[in-house]
C-alpha cells in the first residue's frame, strides 16, 4: 500500500521507466574504492529534488536482483520510491574511474516493460501526479523499453489534471510528449543534433529557431542547454540566455538532470520560470564540480543562484567577466593555477 508524504514540502512526481544500478570503481590511496548507487535519469532528477528539500515521488518498475539493491539505495537517499513489481530485471552498469575518466566495463540493459507492468506504472504515476505540484517525465535508457506514445498520454493526462509537466526527453519520446503538451521542455543541443532537429554546424540562432519549433509543437516554454555556453530560455515568445558560473569540472555527467530538477523544484515552490531556471543552472553548476551524478547540497546551490545571469536578446551575450587584479593574477578569461578557465562568480 502506498503512503503519501505528509511533510508539508512541495511534491514532485518523477516518471522513470528504466532505473539502473550503478557500480563505479574509484581509487583511494592507490586501492580500489567501489561505490554502489541507484541511477538512471529519473533517479538522478529525484536525488537532486531531495537535496533541494522537495518530496520526490519516483515512479519506476523494480525487478530482479539489481532492482532489489537499487530500490534500497534509492530509499536510503530519501527518495520516496513508488514502484511496481516487474518480472524482468532493472539494468546495471560497472564503470572504472581510477584513471580519472569513465571506462565502461559492463552494461546490462533493462528488461523491456510488458503491457501489464506498463499499465500499473502508468496508473501509479497518474495517481502520484494528482497530488503533486509538478510531474517530471524522463526518458528510457534503452530504445524500445516502452512505447513512445506513452509520453503523449502521460503529458496530456497530467495537464488534464492541472499538474505542470516538465519533460527532459529526446527522440521519439520528446516528439510524443509534445503531442500531449508540456509546460516546460528541457533538451540539450547535442540531443537536438543527434535526432535531426539541429544541424551539426548550427549556430546559436539556429538553436533558437529549433526552440521555437519545439514550442510550436506543444511546449509552453523551452530550455535548451548548451554545455558551458549560455542556455536558451524561451518563455512564451521571449528569448533569454541563462549563464552560470563555470566551476572546475570533476564529472560533467548529470548536470542536465540537475538542471531539470532545479527548474522543477522552483516551479513546485511557486516561483516564476525565470527564477526556476536560475535554480536549475546553479544546480547543474554544482553537480559538475562533484564526482557523484546529480549530487550537491542546497546551501551550495542557493549560494550560486545570484551568480546566474538571465539576459534578454536575440543572440547570446558575452559571459560576465571580472577585471584583472593588479598583482598579476589571471584575468577574467585567463586560467587559474590549475589551468582551468575562470570567469566571474567563481573562484
Amino acid at each position: 500500500m502506498t503512503t503519501r508524504a505528509t511533510t508539508g514540502r512541495p511534491r514532485v512526481a518523477v516518471f522513470d521507466p528504466t532505473p539502473v544500478l550503478t557500480i563505479v570503481v574509484e581509487s583511494l590511496d592507490g586501492k580500489p574504492d567501489v561505490h554502489l548507487h541507484a541511477g538512471g535519469q529519473g533517479v538522478w532528477v529525484a536525488r537532486m529534488l531531495v537535496e533541494l528539500d522537495i518530496d520526490a515521488m519516483l515512479c519506476a518498475p523494480i525487478g530482479g536482483e539489481t532492482g532489489v539493491v537499487l530500490a534500497g539505495l534509492a530509499r536510503d537517499e530519501g527518495i520516496e520510491l513508488r514502484s511496481v513489481d516487474s518480472p524482468g530485471s532493472c539494468g546495471a552498469y560497472i564503470n572504472d574511474r581510477r584513471s580519472g575518466k569513465r571506462e565502461e566495463w559492463v552494461a546490462m540493459p533493462p528488461t523491456p516493460l510488458g503491457r501489464h507492468v506498463l499499465d500499473e506504472l502508468y496508473g501509479l504515476f497518474i495517481g502520484e501526479s494528482t497530488g503533486a505540484s509538478v510531474a517530471v517525465l524522463t526518458g528510457p535508457r534503452e530504445a524500445g523499453a516502452l512505447p513512445a506514445d506513452t509520453y503523449r498520454r502521460l503529458a496530456g493526462d497530467c495537464r488534464e489534471l492541472g499538474t505542470a509537466v516538465v519533460a527532459d526527453l529526446a527522440g521519439e519520446a520528446l516528439t510524443s510528449a509534445l503531442a500531449g503538451g508540456v509546460t516546460v521542455l528541457k533538451v540539450s543541443e547535442d540531443e537536438l543534433r543527434a535526432h535531426g532537429r539541429l544541424a551539426d554546424a548550427a549556430t546559436a540562432g539556429d538553436s533558437v529557431a529549433a526552440a521555437r519549433r519545439l514550442r510550436d509543437d506543444g511546449a509552453d516554454h523551452v530550455v535548451v542547454s548548451r554545455g558551458s555556453e549560455a542556455a536558451i530560455v524561451l518563455i512564451d515568445d521571449e528569448v533569454r540566455w541563462a549563464h552560470g558560473p563555470q566551476l572546475s569540472p570533476a564529472d560533467h555527467r548529470g548536470a542536465g538532470d540537475s538542471m531539470t530538477a532545479g527548474m522543477a523544484a522552483g516551479l513546485a515552490r511557486g516561483l516564476p520560470l525565470d527564477e526556476a531556471v536560475r535554480i536549475g543552472v546553479a544546480a547543474g553548476a554544482v553537480t559538475v564540480s562533484r564526482h557523484g551524478l546529480a549530487t550537491g547540497d542546497r546551501r551550495s546551490i542557493d549560494s550560486l543562484v545570484s551568480a546566474v545571469t538571465l539576459q534578454e536578446g536575440p543572440a547570446p551575450p558575452e559571459p560576465p567577466t571580472i577585471p584583472a587584479k593588479d598583482d598579476g593574477a589571471a584575468n577574467a578569461e585567463g586560467t587559474d593555477q590549475k589551468g582551468e578557465t575562470r570567469r566571474c562568480g567563481h573562484s
